[in-house]
């Protein structure tokens, strides 16, 4: 089975469908398909199910960093890649401080999760107040 990702004119992510190999015998065909059947006024690029962060979870080769979502990535042209949407703490901030990885196509935080074992939530106004802090334990 071939995923495709129906797209607006902004690159959201919009509906994901699943087409037979045998209508899909290359992106092309599957565009074309999609078209067909939804209409040629859309902009449609095909997703593998099995990719995350630039990694093919069966052992294959990754296409285009991530699985296509709706609302949780978006599509990039330059990288021709989806993109996960900036994260935001859970105050609902911007996590402006984190950075694009054209690698993953994921969203680095400037400092490394702790190690220790406990549980750790990302504040952002803790850590424009102090770049050296950003992490904040969990009260379990």
């Amino acid at each position: 089975m071939a995923h495709f990702a129906k797209l607006n004119d902004s690159n959201e992510v919009l509906e994901v469908v699943v087409i037979a190999d045998s209508d899909t015998p290359n992106e092309a065909a599957g565009i074309a398909f999609c078209k067909s059947l939804y209409g040629d006024d859309t902009n449609w690029k095909q997703t593998s199910y099995n990719t995350k962060g630039n990694v093919h979870g069966l052992g294959g080769t990754p296409f285009r960093k991530n699985y296509a979502a709706i609302g949780i990535t978006v599509y990039d042209p330059t990288l021709d890649a989806f993109i996960f949407l900036r994260p935001s703490d859970n105050d609902g901030d911007s996590c402006t401080s984190y950075t694009l990885n054209t690698t993953t196509g994921r969203w680095d935080p400037p400092l490394d999760y702790p190690d220790d074992g406990k549980m750790y939530k990302w504040d952002e106004s803790v850590y424009q107040a102090d770049n050296s802090e950003g992490w904040v334990e969990v009260e379990a």
